[in-house]
């Protein structure tokens, strides 16, 4: 099977909910408009999708939706990560019957286990399916890095390991990744902020949180970064910067998903706890920074 290239923009989605439940109608209204924006992937079911506290039964229903609504026109990369190995595996195994096109599985959080145990956990997870797996490195959320010894065993190992979703947060790890393994790794940023940035050391896309807000922005900032068209993507940037930091101003996706609500664009800001609503603060900084665009 032929897989599709996983570059460009890709929507980290939010799951929308209603009244406690996955909005399912929501959510296809959603993935259409993201691809009709001109995005070039999708990630369900990841930390945007707040895919903590969603059941496995929801989990899949998400990913169900995404893929059905997709229909093959853009390459749908399914969340499948846990600190559980055999979790992971199930949910890669899952997402696989499913059809995705490739999963996203992020290094195991709260066990903070050594590179070796990385190491074995990718290797089992790689192993219950033949289809891409992007590694997700988030050492701020989960507590440890996944090392560069550790993305050249695995791509050596396993000829699907050949993505990295870097939020590290620092260009010199993009620099190191592409020194280390050249173009036989796909680097994805996993900052809106840093996007730039990264696509300058070597990057070849972003798996966004803006994009869910602002998609077509997005994807003209990245065509330009890939065209080596930079002024034109310092423009975009710079324009869009504001927005980028604002998204953050508290923990994701609660900022995204109002304001999404607000432009009409969902039909509940709501986030599971241990989320809770944007604070009367937190929406003024959104909101300023929606002004300025």
């Amino acid at each position: 099977m032929k897989h599709p290239p996983l570059t460009g923009t890709i929507t980290a989605l939010v799951t929308p909910f209603l009244r406690g439940h996955v909005d399912t109608k929501g959510l296809t209204k959603l993935v259409k408009a993201q691809i009709q924006a001109g995005v070039t992937g999708l990630v369900p079911v990841g930390t945007t999708g707040e895919s903590p506290t969603l059941s496995h039964d929801e989990h899949m229903e998400v990913v169900e939706t995404v893929i059905a609504t997709a229909a093959g026109k853009v390459p749908v990369i399914a969340g499948a990560g846990s600190n559980s190995t055999r979790e992971a595996e199930a949910l890669t195994a899952r997402a696989h019957k499913a059809g995705a096109d490739a999963m996203l599985v992020v290094a195991p959080y709260y066990n903070k286990p050594s590179q070796e145990g990385l190491f074995l956990h990718f290797s089992r997870v790689a192993e219950s399916t033949d289809r891409p797996i992007v590694l997700y490195s988030i050492p701020g959320r989960c507590g440890i890095e996944i090392g560069i010894r550790t993305v050249e065993r695995l791509r050596a190992k396993y000829p699907h390991v050949c993505y990295i979703k870097e939020a590290g947060g620092t260009v010199d790890r993009v620099d190191q990744l592409k020194s280390a393994l050249g173009d036989d790794l796909v680097v994805l940023s996993g900052d809106d902020s840093l996007t730039l940035p990264f696509m300058a050391v070597g990057a070849e896309g972003v798996i966004s949180v803006a994009s869910n807000y602002v998609p077509r922005e997005v994807a003209k900032l990245v065509r330009a970064a890939a065209a080596d068209q930079y002024a034109k993507a310092r423009e975009i940037h710079r324009r869009l910067f504001p927005l980028f930091k604002a998204l953050f101003v508290e923990p994701n996706p609660v900022p995204v998903k109002w304001a999404m609500h607000r432009a009409g664009r969902l039909s509940s800001p709501d986030v599971r706890a241990p989320l809770c609503r944007l604070s009367a603060s937190g929406r003024r900084v959104l909101q300023a920074a929606l002004d300025s665009l």
